[in-house]
């Protein structure tokens, strides 16, 4: 068990690929921003990668342990210490009775994931330990973790000194620049050639106005096919109106001139033109980037996106312990 001394920036328990298949009841999968930190972080101790375990951002908690427990820390650098002692990340750790981990504002990335041999217990809600915030489902209670919450743990059986190679690691990027991949569609005949290259060959500023609903965008105007701009009234008045349709995962969803990524808590349908999706693959870049991070978006096919999945899957196994 540990207590939580300081309950960081919404701090809150996920699990990976979190509560599928209940999106056409309103229910997003939530889970990790970024899965591929988080997989690993429960790898590295002997846990399923599927684990529960905590997504911080930006800031993150401060956790006193009842008992001697193993852990790890992977994703964002947070600076983690354990009674003021810097200790290293992407390993097994021992933090021992009566111990604190600490971890501070996040020097590069945003979101780092703290993984507890043996897992959190915790009440499944529709198959998931994932915490949906604005529906106040899932996780612990429902909400992020607060002040003075005792959280209980698995029993712990690794192993300390695991590592992740380094080859294994998500490279988290040290500027203000990602490069993001997309596939076109579902709506790819809404904007014409030109929107399309003007999309692909802008730097998009992430506003502070995102979260796990939705990423917004600053960036230059788009333009649209005879399709977007001569409609039938039902889809609207705009031309990235359209009448209410189901949204992917990851889905660019243009809100009149505004890009909005809808990420792991986003809305399941809406009435606006989808003319990109982020493929499962790259959303861990969405999950360590920040406020004001420039995101430059490269198309890629829908074939080598699922060889991108296969692979970043690949990666998250044992093989990448050391």
């Amino acid at each position: 068990m540990f207590e939580v001394i300081k309950k960081g920036l919404e701090t809150s328990l996920q699990d990976y690929p979190g509560r599928v298949g209940f999106l056409n009841q309103g229910f997003p999968p939530s889970g990790p921003m970024d899965s591929w930190s988080f997989r690993l972080a429960n790898i590295v101790i002997g846990n399923d990668p599927n684990e529960g375990a905590l997504e911080c951002q930006f800031m993150g908690p401060t956790l006193k342990f009842e008992s001697d427990h193993i852990i790890s820390i992977c994703g964002a650098d947070m600076q983690p210490k354990i009674d003021g002692q810097s200790v290293p990340m992407w390993e097994s750790i021992l933090v021992k009775k009566e111990q604190t981990l600490e971890l501070s504002f996040c020097l590069s990335g945003a979101r780092t994931y703290i993984a507890f041999s043996g897992g959190i217990k915790s009440d499944l809600w529709l198959g998931s330990k994932s915490t949906f915030h604005k529906a106040g489902v899932g996780g612990i209670e429902g909400h992020a973790l607060q002040d003075g919450q005792k959280i209980s743990l698995g029993e712990s059986n690794a192993v300390i000194g695991k590592k992740i190679l380094e080859s294994a690691r998500p490279k988290i990027s040290q500027s203000n620049n990602w490069e993001i991949e997309v596939v076109r569609g579902p709506n790819d005949d809404w904007l014409n050639e030109e929107g399309y290259s003007t999309f692909l060959n802008a730097k998009w500023k992430l506003q502070a106005r995102s979260d796990r609903t939705g990423f917004r965008l600053d960036g230059p105007n788009l333009s649209f096919t005879e399709k977007a701009t001569n409609k039938a009234p039902e889809h609207g008045f705009a031309p990235s109106n359209i009448i209410d349709q189901g949204y992917p995962i990851g889905g660019i969803n243009l809100a009149g001139q505004t890009p909005i990524i809808l990420v792991n808590d986003g809305p399941s349908m809406g009435g606006f033109i989808v003319p990109y999706t982020v493929p499962s693959a790259s959303f861990w870049k969405l999950g360590q980037a920040k406020p004001n991070d420039l995101l430059k978006f490269k198309e890629i096919s829908v074939e080598k996106a699922q060889e991108m999945r296969s692979h970043q899957t690949e990666i998250c196994s044992s093989r990448s312990v050391s």
